[in-house]
């Protein structure tokens, strides 16, 4: 009885740490990369940036160059210098 509940506990909080981060992120918004261009959101607060991976959803590209408050969804963490966080935009508020 008690190793069922031990293994629901453990479950219980694998799928509480599978849920995905959202964030709220207020930055301009502009076009990055040399060969591979992707749209990008950098953080005023923090001075990270991010790529945007569903732009075309909220038309971001006609918003290059404007400051933006945006509620986003962490797709992938960062990998390096030359490789931004993914993230996915939910809302632009």
């Amino acid at each position: 009885m008690i190793k069922k509940l031990l293994v629901g506990i453990v479950a219980m909080g694998f799928i509480g740490c599978a849920e995905s981060q959202t964030v709220v992120l207020e930055g301009k918004v502009s076009v990055k990369g040399s060969f591979h261009h992707y749209l990008n959101i950098k953080d005023i607060k923090s001075n990270k940036s991010y790529q945007i991976q569903n732009a075309e959803k909220f038309d971001l590209m006609k918003k290059q160059n404007q400051i933006l408050k945006v509620e986003v969804k962490l797709i992938k963490e960062a990998t390096g210098p030359g490789s931004p966080a993914v993230v996915e935009v939910l809302q632009i508020q």
